[in-house]
């Protein structure tokens, strides 16, 4: 039932990393605060569809 996601950083948009999710436990979109390497500082990284 866990499917993959990609995460992509809210500001330079590119999608940096992966992580799988409980698609039925959690519906909404994700929301982690992770180190973007092209912006060079922790940004907030948003799930993509």
């Amino acid at each position: 039932m866990r499917e993959i996601v990609t995460l992509a950083c809210t500001e330079c948009k590119r999608r940096n990393y992966t992580t799988t999710k409980n698609k039925r436990k959690h519906p909404d979109r994700l929301n982690f605060k992770k180190y973007c390497k092209f912006c060079k500082k922790h940004t907030v990284h948003r799930e993509t569809r």
